[in-house]
């Protein structure tokens, strides 16, 4: 068998910075461990897989397809970065001659299209609330230590704790912390975490492009020790910080060591437009 496999940096314009994902394209039902299977032997954060959804469907004329992600250890029911690798392949790759495509996933429809440059994601909107420190303070203190910690939010949805640091601090002190995510597993005692994301306020800088807010994102309870660039963790991060900084448009950038940018803006009906850029960087097929 052979399955046409991509890699697509996201939320870049440049190869080897944002977000690697692979994404396969599906021309026929394959057994339901093969995905698992693929996404191990990848060993990307995310693996992709666009399906068909009828047997007369085409990857460059239909506009809905079936759309799955994969960690190396389990199943997720969001991810943003692949979703928009999953785009670009569409669009770029397949040359799909449909302005908007739709995607049926666990977390309902997502559309995606194209804007200049930018292929823009419509997804769900989550809400944060507050958070008390006891209940996770350990896990705190194994991400960061000592620092000050201005807010603490959960989101129950996507079941991801938001870690906002004092806005004392800069963008490289949030670069710069060494964080051991394999030690987040025996801190948390709650159940309720699968992810963390530490955030910082932007500021303006006559140096450096200045950005809206700042983040890192942390998953070693999906194998993922850090995501380089998470639009399943923007679509929490831009509700806060839409509420905080009373905006609904707003950039962002996620501080990785391979970093990426996000441009966000708020619908009123409870959903979010996450737009990224993206680089192509392998074509080939899986064969077994």
């Amino acid at each position: 068998m052979q399955i046409p496999l991509f890699t697509v940096d996201a939320f870049t314009n440049r190869p080897f910075a944002g977000n690697p994902a692979a994404v396969c394209l599906l021309e026929n039902d394959v057994d339901e461990e093969l995905h698992q299977k693929i996404a191990t032997e990848m060993n990307l954060s995310e693996t992709a897989f666009i399906r068909k959804l009828y047997p007369g469907d085409d990857f460059t004329k239909s506009s809905c397809f079936g759309l799955r992600w994969f960690t190396p250890a389990n199943e997720v029911p969001l991810c943003g970065h692949a979703t928009l690798a999953s785009a670009a392949v569409l669009f770029h790759t397949q040359k799909n001659t449909n302005s908007v495509l739709t995607f049926m996933t666990l977390s309902g429809e997502l559309k995606a299209r194209q804007e200049g440059d930018h292929i823009v994601l419509d997804l769900p909107l989550y809400l944060t609330y507050p958070q008390v420190l006891e209940e996770v303070e350990d896990l705190i203190k194994a991400a960061v230590g000592n620092m000050i910690v201005q807010d603490l939010r959960y989101s129950p949805d996507t079941k991801k704790l938001l870690v906002r640091l004092s806005d004392t601090y800069e963008r490289s002190v949030l670069e710069e912390l060494q964080v051991s995510a394999q030690h987040f597993l025996s801190a948390e005692k709650t159940g309720k975490v699968k992810g963390l994301i530490l955030t910082l306020k932007g500021k303006s800088s006559g140096k450096q492009k200045s950005y809206d807010f700042y983040s890192r994102y942390f998953a070693p309870w999906y194998g993922v020790l850090e995501d380089p660039v998470t639009g399943s963790a923007q679509a929490v991060l831009s509700s806060y910080w839409s509420e905080h900084l009373g905006k609904k448009e707003m950039l962002a950038f996620q501080c990785s060591h391979r970093g990426g940018e996000l441009k966000i803006s708020l619908h009123n009906d409870g959903r979010v437009d996450i737009a990224g850029q993206t680089a192509v960087v392998l074509k080939g097929n899986l064969t077994f």
